[in-house]
């Protein structure tokens, strides 16, 4: 998987977080959640853009060192929704696995990178 495919795939992300986080209830939680779901779940995609510019290994890795953390918090909101049954599970399964996923990657990528 190149950096472009990552950026359409980060993207796509981003819009799937915002789609779930509008069938959020409207109450004090369901609203907290849905702000943050939205904040973190498009950083993961606007982080991994900058990486993609990084001009140096040092801002490389720590570029990507914030798209780990998004996408990680994104992965802990989705979670979250589940635990506190605002949403169906099922809606938020597939997600909950690409948040796991693209973490995963991003790992992986700063590791091969820190060894560089």
């Amino acid at each position: 998987m190149n950096s472009d495919d990552l950026k359409k795939r980060t993207k796509e992300f981003a819009h799937k977080c915002v789609k779930v986080a509008v069938l959020l209830p409207r109450n004090y939680l369901g609203n907290h959640v849905q702000s943050q779901s939205i904040r973190c779940g498009t950083s993961v995609a606007a982080n991994y853009r900058a990486v993609c510019v990084a001009q140096t290994k040092a801002g490389f890795i720590s570029k990507l060192s914030i798209v780990v953390e998004e996408t990680d918090e994104s992965y802990f909101w989705l979670e979250f929704i589940i635990d506190e049954k605002l949403l169906n599970k099922k809606s938020v399964e597939t997600l909950l696995d690409e948040a796991d996923q693209l973490r995963a990657i991003f790992i992986s990528s700063r590791k091969t990178a820190q060894k560089k």
